[in-house]
C-alpha cells in the first residue's frame, strides 16, 4: 500500500481524531443533531482542518523551527486557525447564505475547536515532509466529517424512534457515541 494512503486510512479510521484521540468532541455533539447542519460543519472544518495543517507545517518548518521559537507554536497556530475560521466564514456568508445561517454560531467556534488545533500540533510532531502534512490534515477531516454525517444521520432516526423514556435525549447519544468509538477502535490494528 502505498505511503499517501497508509497516512489517509490511518488519520480517517485507526486515529480518528474524535473517536480515538477524543478531541472535537463539542462540534460532535452539538453540531450533529441534524444531517443538512453536520455536512455544512463538515465542510468548513475539513476546509480549516486541511488549510490550518498546510499552513502550520510550513510555519513552524520555515520560520518557528529555524529561529528556536518552538515555544511559540500554540500561539501561532491558534493564530493560522482564526485567520483561516474568518476566510471560511466570509466565503460561506458570500456564497452559502442559507447555510451560513443554519450553522449560526457553530462556524466561528471551528476556532475554539481542539480538534483543528490537536490536529496541527499533531501534524508538527509527526509529518516528515508538507505532502504529508496536507495528506494528515485532509484525512483528519474526512474521519471528522464521517463521524459527523453518521451521527447525525444516527439522530435523525433516533429522533423518529420510539425510545424508552430514559433514553431520550443526551443519554442515547452518549450511548451511540461509545459504540460508535468501539467501532473505530477496531481499526487499531489496520496501520
Amino acid at each position: 500500500m502505498s505511503h499517501a494512503a497508509i497516512i489517509l486510512l490511518a488519520s480517517i479510521f485507526v486515529n480518528n481524531v474524535v473517536m480515538v484521540q477524543f478531541l472535537g468532541l463539542c462540534p460532535f455533539m452539538g453540531a450533529s443533531q441534524r444531517l443538512d447542519s453536520a455536512l455544512g460543519m463538515s465542510a468548513a472544518t475539513g476546509f480549516v482542518l486541511t488549510l490550518s495543517c498546510a499552513v502550520s507545517y510550513l510555519i513552524d518548518h520555515y520560520l518557528l523551527l529555524p529561529f528556536g521559537l518552538e515555544y511559540l507554536r500554540i500561539i501561532a497556530f491558534v493564530l493560522v486557525i482564526a485567520t483561516l475560521v474568518q476566510l471560511s466564514e466570509i466565503i460561506m456568508r458570500a456564497t452559502q447564505p442559507l447555510l451560513h445561517q443554519v450553522l449560526g454560531i457553530y462556524v466561528p467556534l471551528i476556532t475554539t475547536n481542539c480538534a483543528v488545533l490537536g490536529v496541527a500540533l499533531l501534524n508538527s510532531r509527526t509529518a516528515n515532509n508538507f505532502v504529508d502534512s496536507i495528506l494528515y490534515g485532509f484525512g483528519a477531516a474526512l474521519g471528522f466529517s464521517l463521524l459527523l454525517v453518521v451521527f447525525a444521520t444516527i439522530r435523525e432516526r433516533q429522533a423518529a424512534a420510539d425510545l424508552p423514556l430514559p433514553f431520550r435525549g443526551a443519554a442515547i447519544n452518549m450511548i451511540t457515541a461509545g459504540i460508535l468509538s468501539l467501532a473505530f477502535m477496531g481499526f487499531t490494528g489496520m496501520a
